[in-house]
């Protein structure tokens, strides 16, 4: 192992939309309970937009609340929250330095890739994690604390890494991890078991009716539309509400909790007009929403899938599917197994329209699919989907989404809308449809393992999501370059590789062979051995 420098470069935010390159960052000497990791290679990605723009306003950038205690925040030079600076970069792959004092689980010289999701602390409305409230990937070398990365079953957030992969491969398995948990994470189809219950009505209801509701709460709480506003906000896992009043759904939203099911029962009543519905908070929230046009609530529940995965026949719309985590969804959609699906992929982009369209129609051809993409601006398929994802941020696009919906069709707000933001929904065409709405954000260490078992087994390449590679020198146009869509794919950054600008693939030149139309082991070895620096 090379010797540890006293300073490292990073790239830090210090501001709303104000990025640095730190030529002179101290090196954190691991304490006891800590690890010190050379960083490998590390993926920009649209989240990182997120924190740039929100800084110290991201639900991940504040305080941790609970899992541990302020003295052992206070022994880690890598927790940042609040106004402090931070190094962003979540998608990343390290190699083992130096471990501290009393540290037994983790040796000099292994190889990881980092899960970067804290789910057991708690911040104010999120949870902890890397890149965010404790410093990321984009550097050099990176600290970590076993008391951070370990949870509370004893998991650990680092994935040991096989050496025979290149280091992009690995470092994007954490978005491709994000992509499958999209697919796979299981829906909730009950009352939350001990959960706290909200039943209001239009009319009086008969208590007896909670007995229809699969699943026992722990509590049940009763109410009409004049009593709503007297109810906490963020306080009931679910909420049944009989009825077709568009402003006491309104009023509903604000109530449920995060991870809550919001159950729709008209009764053959209508809302008449669109309403105002929290698509923001099923992605950042995790909030459900379903309906039934009935009378029996058991109606709704039992349109719940038990996942959001794609299933055979389906017609799959993918809106901004040219970009890069798009193009993750065209090839996991088209790679799946389903059998025949027709993929729409929909960009407003010619240029990445036709990108997306060289490197992912054989793997249509391979997996006997089908593949169209379309600009919508010129000319929208005009059929109806039984399968909707949105990669762009625009809460109307989930509003139109239940417009072009067939029956029972499935809409996966992917794209991170601020949870803030409220869409226009036609509940009704919602309800009368029995659409789902589903979003994730993030992935758990369970997709991370099934991705990484894909790559292994040959079954899934990453790599073909790579569009450009830097250095830190540049990393911060790499990432102004995901701001602006600027390249049809992932950029990965190499922080070994001094003085490598932010370089298109096919501006690298021929010392750096090119696998079959994407980037492989061969030429990030090439890469390396020009660029990196000891």
């Amino acid at each position: 192992m090379n010797d540890i420098p006293h300073t490292e470069r990073a790239v830090q935010l210090v501001g709303p939309d104000k990025l640095e390159l730190n030529a002179a960052k101290p090196v954190a000497d691991p304490g006891p309970h800590q690890v010190l990791a050379r960083v490998e290679a590390v993926g920009l990605c649209f989240s990182d937009l997120k924190l740039l723009k929100q800084f110290s306003q991201h639900s991940r950038k504040s305080d941790v609340l609970t899992g541990l205690d302020a003295q052992a925040l206070a022994e880690m030079p890598n927790y940042v929250p609040g106004d402090a600076p931070t190094v962003p970069g979540h998608e990343a792959v390290i190699r083992v330095v130096k471990v501290g004092p009393g540290v037994d689980r983790y040796k000099t010289g292994e190889r990881f890739i980092v899960e970067t999701d804290y789910r057991w602390l708690p911040t104010d409305k999120s949870n902890a994690a890397f890149g965010y409230n404790f410093e990321g990937g984009l550097q050099e070398y990176v600290l970590l604390d076993e008391r951070v990365i370990t949870s509370p079953e004893g998991e650990s957030m680092l994935i040991p890494a096989p050496e025979h992969l290149s280091a992009s491969a690995l470092a994007l398995v954490e978005p491709w991890a994000c992509v499958e948990n999209a697919y796979t994470e299981v829906q909730r189809r009950t009352l939350k078991p001990g959960g706290r219950l909200l039943v209001v009505g239009d009319a009086p209801i008969d208590r007896a009716i909670v007995d229809k509701c699969p699943g026992r709460p722990g509590s049940v709480v009763f109410a009409t539309g004049d009593s709503v506003a007297a109810q906490p906000d963020a306080s009931f896992d679910d909420i049944v509400y009989f009825g077709a009043d568009a402003a006491t759904a309104e009023s509903l939203f604000p109530k449920l909790a995060p991870g809550g099911l919001f159950v729709i029962v008209q009764g053959g009543g209508k809302f008449g007009r669109p309403v105002e519905t929290q698509v923001g908070r099923v992605h950042y929230g995790g909030i459900r929403v379903v309906g039934t046009a009935g009378a029996d609530p058991a109606a709704a529940y039992a349109a719940i899938p038990a996942s959001p995965e794609i299933r055979a026949g389906d017609k799959i719309n993918i809106i901004g599917a040219a970009g890069p985590m798009g193009t993750m969804h065209v090839i996991r959609d088209l790679c799946q197994g389903a059998e025949g699906v027709t993929v729409y992929a929909g960009d407003l982009n010619d240029d990445r329209l036709a990108g997306l369209d060289a490197l992912a129609s054989p793997l249509a051809e391979k997996n006997a699919v089908v593949l169209r993409t379309y600009n919508p601006a010129k000319n929208a398929p005009g059929v109806a989907f039984d399968y909707v994802v949105l990669m762009a941020p625009v809460p109307a696009l989930a509003a139109q989404a239940v417009a072009t919906a067939a029956p029972k069709a499935i809409v996966n707000v992917f794209a991170g809308i601020p949870a803030d933001k409220t869409a226009a929904v036609d509940l009704d065409a919602y309800v009368e449809k029995q659409l789902y709405f589903v979003g994730t954000s993030g992935s758990e260490l369970k997709d991370m393992q099934q991705v990484l078992a894909k790559v292994v087994a040959r079954e899934l390449d990453t790599n073909f999501s790579v569009a450009a590679v830097s250095g830190l020198e540049g990393a911060i146009d790499g990432i102004r370059a995901v701001e602006h869509n600027l390249l049809p794919g992932k950029i990965l950054v190499y922080p070994s590789c001094r003085g490598l600008k932010l370089t298109a693939l096919g501006d690298l030149g021929g010392d750096t062979p090119l696998g079959p139309g994407h980037w492989n082991l061969e030429a990030e070895t090439a890469l390396l051995k020009r660029f990196a620096k000891p």
